[in-house]
C-alpha cells in the first residue's frame, strides 16, 4: 500500500490515543469506536475532500481499505 494508506493509519493512531497503527489493522480490534470513527470520517473529509459514509468506513475496517475508498472517490470510479 502506498503512502495514503500510511497517512490514514497515522490519522487513526492520532484519534486512538497516539498508538501505532498498521495499514492492515482492524479498526475495532485496535480500540476504535463509533465516536472515534465519526471524528476520523470528519477529518478525512477535511483533509482529502472525500465524504465517506459511516457504513463504508466500518465495512472497510483497515487503513489500507479506507485509502482505497478515498482513491476511488477521487477518481470517480
Amino acid at each position: 500500500m502506498g503512502s495514503l494508506g500510511q497517512e490514514i493509519a497515522e490519522l487513526w493512531g492520532a484519534h486512538l490515543g497516539g498508538r501505532e497503527v498498521g495499514v492492515e489493522d482492524d479498526f475495532f480490534a485496535i480500540g476504535g469506536n463509533s465516536l472515534s470513527g465519526i471524528k476520523i470520517i470528519e477529518q478525512v473529509s477535511e483533509q482529502y475532500g472525500v465524504q465517506l459514509s459511516v457504513r463504508d468506513f466500518y465495512l472497510a475496517q483497515t487503513p489500507a481499505r479506507v485509502a482505497e475508498l478515498i482513491e476511488r472517490a477521487r477518481t470517480g470510479a
